[in-house]
């Protein structure tokens, strides 16, 4: 899945409303995004910096919840549920071994 951070939303919201919504769960029934990351960190990383210009660049990827989460510049976030991740990696390494 892929999420477009809004421009007043902040990076930790933007995490917790994807898993949110691929887990079809309440943001209040997930694991606090605290226990893995430390939110305000988060959102540091990809804040203006000070005098308001933007940051450039950048990518952070965790594991929160069961996904795999990237996020890429502070505008974009990528979801991958790890029990779809390990199944690609898995069928990549049998096609890998098949072409040798």
């Amino acid at each position: 899945m892929e999420y477009e951070i809004g421009p007043e939303e902040s990076v930790s919201t933007a995490v917790v409303r994807a898993v949110s919504a691929v887990e079809g769960r309440e943001p209040c029934f997930l694991r606090p995004l605290a226990d893995v990351v430390d939110p305000t960190a988060l959102d540091s990383l990809f804040d203006p910096r000070y005098g308001g210009t933007p940051r450039t660049g950048g990518r952070l990827s965790f594991i929160y919840n069961n996904c795999c989460i990237t996020i890429d510049n502070g505008e974009y976030l990528t979801l991958q549920l790890l029990e779809d991740r390990f199944s690609d990696e898995r069928d990549q390494e049998h096609s890998d071994s098949r072409v040798r």
